[in-house]
């Protein structure tokens, strides 16, 4: 249940004329009282001879027996009330209990007090009701109403509690605004599967992930098929931006504009700005890490690489460099999810959209000291969309993996500060990444399991070996899982490679925690095939089985893929 205070007015009858109106699209149906500060109060959508003016009247008879000097200029106040939409039909009696408890809760009719003031409570839709009062009470007194917004949250989930609804966690104001009943009703009868609002806040977060200038987020805007409208101040200087659906119009046919800071706050050109100020592309990109990767793979691999010491970072670090790095890690997850591939493009549109209520809270982000999560964000978008097989594919499968365990991390970290929200939609965020890994990972890790069943029983014998030297606590739970022999071929790759496997294992687990993961060698196997550069994708390779190991050591040595003209060579 969510109830929201609106802004205060000056008009009682203007605001009865729009709750009892068909509504700007038509959205209101039925509109009628549940309850009132006085039983007989007129209804102008059940009693014929009632009108908006006599409702009003009534309502503001304490505030015109007050001489002009001493009435309060905004005198009008007004609070929806809005179940969620898996909630069950309340009848109008559940609806007037509400209503009478929300207006004791915030101050405007105190329980047992008879002067206190006027209000009223109309239902013009199954799953909401709007509560208006006059802020001057019968003695001529104004109401307490210090925290009414706080107090309203504050006994929606004591109602949620008793009338068995959906459990919401309290706000910190910190959320993006909520769609509003009217741009949900539109949506509905346009098919829509996104209000406008929710639609222009996604594509405008992805626009944004790892832009470093004005230019080049508007071109990308423009680019998203956006209708922008830039604000300009007579100087000449840019003060804000809207934007529009080619599609969205208004009974005037005129584009339905939201302003960037009314979509997220997060989302203001001030807000923006800062990730710009703050940085810059260093000298060569990533031109060094991971170049015998190029494209969208490579672009993936220096995601993960770059997650996995954000993750370090989450464990360890301090709030404001956490604040930080999540803020980043949904940058890199908008790019992520605008680069997929169609066997994960909706999960992980539905991972970033979810995650980006965790990237907001109270605590103040540090930016500017570590860049290479943006970084990463602008190397995934440059890259352009990935192909859902092959290289692309398995690698798209090693950071969503890495994306996982950073964002669980969150989960966590939000939980110890106690923001309930946050910790929900990270976790929400987390089980679309999981659905999302098993879609990319199962055709990579089908590869792997089929190469490492071909292993020679002394070559997987040796792997049993590697688990149980670096892994002791870990080794009869791997040895059982479906993923074992995915990894054991990982495990000769890596031999094979130069590379001694218990040592890549025992770093590889003892870094973090593997206590969150479904399957220990799955994680296992993409930690190994990414800190050891090796294919993602081992389709052509040759079976490691038949290789000669070379020496071992701990420095990386890459391995060339084998194909073609080479696989034939080696065949004779």
């Amino acid at each position: 249940m969510i109830p929201r205070v609106h802004m205060r007015g000056s008009r009682t009858v203007g605001l009865i004329f729009y709750l009892y109106e068909p509504g700007r699209c038509e959205e209101h149906t039925d509109p009628h009282l549940v309850a009132a500060w006085d039983a007989f109060a007129p209804d102008p959508g059940h009693h014929p001879d009632a009108t908006y003016a006599d409702l009003a009247r009534l309502l503001d008879q304490p505030v015109d027996a007050l001489s002009p000097s001493r009435r309060p200029e905004e005198h009008v106040w007004h609070l929806s009330v809005r179940a969620a939409p898996e909630d069950p039909l309340l009848t109008d009696g559940q609806w007037a209990d509400i209503a009478r408890r929300m207006v004791a809760a915030t101050g405007i009719a105190p329980t047992a007090d008879d002067t206190a003031c006027r209000w009223a409570a109309v239902r013009h839709a199954d799953d909401h009701i709007h509560i208006v009062a006059t802020l001057v009470r019968e003695d001529g007194r104004r109401p307490r109403l210090n925290n009414d917004a706080a107090r309203a949250q504050a006994e929606a989930r004591l109602l949620e509690a008793e009338y068995g609804l959906r459990q919401l966690n309290p706000g910190d104001g910190t959320a993006a605004k909520r769609p509003t009943s009217a741009e949900r009703h539109k949506a509905a009868r346009e098919n829509r599967p996104q209000t406008p609002r929710e639609e222009l806040r996604e594509t405008v977060r992805h626009a944004a992930a790892g832009t470093m200038n004005e230019a080049e987020f508007f071109t990308r805007l423009t680019a998203a098929g956006l209708v922008v409208h830039q604000r300009v101040a007579p100087s000449g200087d840019l003060l804000g931006y809207k934007v529009a659906l080619p599609d969205d119009r208004n009974h005037d046919g005129e584009p339905v504009f939201y302003a960037g800071s009314t979509l997220a706050p997060d989302l203001s050109l001030p807000k923006i700005r800062e990730r710009w100020i703050t940085s810059q592309p260093e000298p060569g990109g990533h031109a060094t890490t991971g170049a015998r990767w190029p494209g969208p793979a490579g672009a993936r691999r220096r995601a993960a690489t770059a997650m996995w010491q954000a993750l370090l970072v989450i464990d360890h670090g301090i709030d404001e460099q956490i604040a930080s790095r999540l803020t980043e890690a949904g940058e890199v997850l908008d790019a992520l999810a605008a680069t997929s591939a169609a066997p994960t493009r909706h999960e992980l549109r539905q991972a970033a959209f979810l995650f980006e209520r965790a990237t907001r809270s109270h605590t103040q982000a540090a930016h500017g000291h570590d860049q290479a999560l943006r970084q990463t964000a602008r190397d995934l978008v440059r890259n352009g969309p990935a192909r859902g097989g092959g290289e692309d594919g398995a690698t798209t499968a090693m950071v969503i993996d890495m994306a996982f365990f950073l964002v669980t991390a969150a989960v966590h970290w939000h939980a110890r500060k106690n923001h309930a929200q946050q910790a929900a939609a990270a976790h929400q965020s987390a089980q679309h990444l999981r659905t999302a890994y098993r879609a990319a990972a199962q055709h990579p890790m089908a590869v792997l399991h089929q190469r490492g069943q071909h292993l020679t029983q002394p070559r997987l014998q040796r792997q049993t070996a590697h688990i149980h030297a670096a892994v002791p606590e870990l080794a009869e739970q791997i040895l059982a899982e479906p993923g074992w022999h995915a990894l054991a071929a990982t495990l000769a790759d890596a031999e094979a490679a130069g590379h001694q496997p218990a040592t890549l294992l025992a770093d590889a687990s003892s870094r973090r925690e593997l206590d969150t993961a479904d399957s220990v060698s799955d994680v296992l196997v993409w930690r190994l095939r990414r800190t050891a550069d090796l294919p993602a994708d081992t389709q052509l390779m040759p079976i490691a089985a038949s290789a000669t190991p070379g020496p071992r050591s701990r420095t990386t040595r890459p391995v060339t893929d084998r194909s073609g003209a080479d696989q034939r060579r080696r065949a004779r």
